[in-house]
């Protein structure tokens, strides 16, 4: 293996593929970047990295990605607040639905009730109606209202053949 800092970190991904087979493609990756990061922090060169130096630079790197963690967060939140006052105001209205519904449920269940109630009465008093005298006297009276209306027909008839 050769240090970092020579030549092989500057060696592409298929050199290093050539170089070392055994790897898979994420090592390679890996190995690549960690030449990469101490190149750029100076191991491997005459000046030994300074451990305050790169406990700054990786505390620079912690904070940017909490930063970035956050406003991800603060935005997430934004669209999850919106989406449960939406969700808060639809479950309003379905519930004002629902109570509105009940109520007329109620309503109508208490008409019913009054015309059933309303009806056994007439009942009631409709039972003189089952008299055979009269059954007997409404049949009669249809059959003169039909032989009234035959005549008057019968003379409208006469009437307009007679030329009046």
């Amino acid at each position: 293996m050769t240090k970092p800092g020579d030549s092989q970190t500057k060696k592409t991904l298929h050199e290093l593929a050539k170089e070392f087979p055994e790897k898979t493609y994420r090592e390679l990756e890996k190995y690549r970047d960690a030449d990469r990061q101490e190149e750029a922090l100076g191991i491997g060169h005459n000046n030994p990295p300074d451990l305050v130096e790169v406990m700054a630079i990786e505390n620079d790197k912690l904070k940017k990605r909490a930063q970035e963690a956050e406003g991800e967060l603060s935005i997430l939140k934004g669209i999850e607040t919106n989406r449960v006052k939406e969700a808060q105001a639809r479950s309003s209205q379905l519930q004002d639905a629902l109570d509105n519904s009940k109520k007329e449920n109620n309503e109508l269940y208490n008409r019913i009730a009054e015309l059933i109630e309303a009806n056994e009465k007439e009942v009631k008093n409709l039972k003189w109606i089952k008299d055979h005298d009269y059954i007997f006297l409404i049949d009669e009276n249809k059959k003169l209202h039909k032989e009234l209306r035959e005549l008057k027909e019968g003379a409208v008839d006469r009437a307009r053949k007679a030329g009046l």
